[in-house]
């Protein structure tokens, strides 16, 4: 069961110093910066720091006022932990970033990596499941993660309790990357302190999430994404019908990943959402062995595509109209943005800066795989 093939974005590498790393993290960590509002005003004004100069206009253009960029002070103090904590922070396009994160359209800009970085480089599967699992799914989910690294994946999951926590104890000899919906430095849920150390020596923690943040409900979903980003193919070791290991699926789909699936007893409630995933298509998983022969081949990236060309201008009368136009084909339900440029016969270079302008001012927001809906 696979999605659509999603074209890399590999960017070159760029060059980096310690006050542009500093710039980049101050721009992320302003209000209303999104990853996609992050990436169109560098690609817009070249530099952070160039950014940072011209986001307030852009807040105040959009009907913002009285913005205020993040304060130094806040990034310091990030900065500060992170060194404290003995994390590093890894820029998109840097060589310490995971490749497999270039192929999503929303890979994060940003992340703090505790760990053994090499990690990263190496082919993964994630494997996800149920809070409340069972004695066998545990199991199950245990060995085939000490399997998979045996042939030379690393195995990638989110932490949690459960089908998170016996993957993450199964890989940990060959490699497991825990991706943290909080801080790096921030353990949830607490029991599973010891075994974040044990990563944090062994494997990788990851987060995109600032220093010490505590998780929220909301955070989990953005987690999500990464985790299948990472990965080649999502397994679901148990999982219920309606469960966040379902969203790491739908994510997986639409990021061109595998989806692979654990059946269970028709009467299991923990069963029904690994049935239903097969039931729609996805792969039957008894063993790693399945796992590894439902992989799809790697299929060589096309090269980056050219910049486009620069935006017409155009009258603030065509930006309302854009505006309007844009809000009123909007909804609670979130859509494709490519889909929302066809409805309206838009370019993506017209478009860019008016979205721009609509998330700063708190109208649209974004979701995981490229989608748009109206704040309502």
């Amino acid at each position: 069961m696979t999605g659509t093939q999603v074209s890399s974005t590999h960017p070159p590498l760029l060059p980096t110093t310690e006050e542009d790393l500093f710039n980049r993290l101050r721009l992320l960590r302003s209000r209303r910066v999104g990853v996609a509002t992050y990436h169109r005003l560098l690609a817009e004004h070249g530099s952070a720091a160039d950014a940072l100069r011209a986001l307030p206009d852009v807040a105040k253009a959009a009907g913002v006022s009285g913005y205020e960029i993040c304060p130094e002070g806040v990034v310091r103090a990030e900065l500060k932990a992170g060194k404290a904590a003995g994390a590093q922070l890894v820029m998109h396009g840097s060589p310490a970033y995971p490749s497999a994160l270039y192929d999503i359209a929303d890979a994060p800009p940003l992340m703090w990596v505790l760990g053994q970085t090499a990690l990263l480089q190496r082919p993964m599967i994630a494997l996800v499941g149920a809070r409340n699992a069972s004695s066998l799914g545990t199991r199950m989910a245990k060995r085939l993660a000490e399997d998979l690294t045996k042939s030379g994946f690393a195995v990638v999951s989110g932490l949690a309790r459960g089908i998170d926590a016996a993957a993450h104890h199964g890989a940990l000899a060959g490699g497991t990357i825990a991706v943290m919906a909080g801080g790096v430095d921030t353990i949830y849920p607490a029991e599973n302190t010891q075994l974040a150390q044990d990563i944090a020596k062994r494997g990788v923690r990851l987060s995109e999430m600032p220093m010490g943040l505590q998780p929220q409900a909301r955070h989990f979903p953005m987690r999500n994404r990464i985790i299948s980003g990472l990965a080649r193919a999502v397994v679901v070791v148990e999982a219920a019908g309606k469960s966040g290991s379902l969203i790491t699926a739908r994510n997986a789909l639409d990021q061109g990943r595998d989806v692979l699936a654990v059946p269970g007893h028709p009467l299991d409630a923990r069963a029904w959402g690994c049935n239903l995933l097969i039931r729609d298509g996805a792969t039957l998983v008894r063993c790693a062995e399945d796992v590894i022969d439902a992989l799809t081949p790697v299929v060589e990236a096309p090269a980056p595509d050219l910049p486009e060309a620069a935006p017409q201008e155009r009258t603030l009368r065509d930006i309302a109209a854009l505006h309007s136009e844009i809000l009123s084909r909007l909804s609670a339900a979130p859509i494709a943005e490519d889909q929302l440029m066809r409805d309206i016969k838009v370019t993506a270079t017209d478009v860019a800066p008016v979205l721009i302008d609509l998330e700063l001012d708190g109208k649209i927001t974004r979701h995981a795989g490229g989608l748009l809906a109206r704040v309502l």
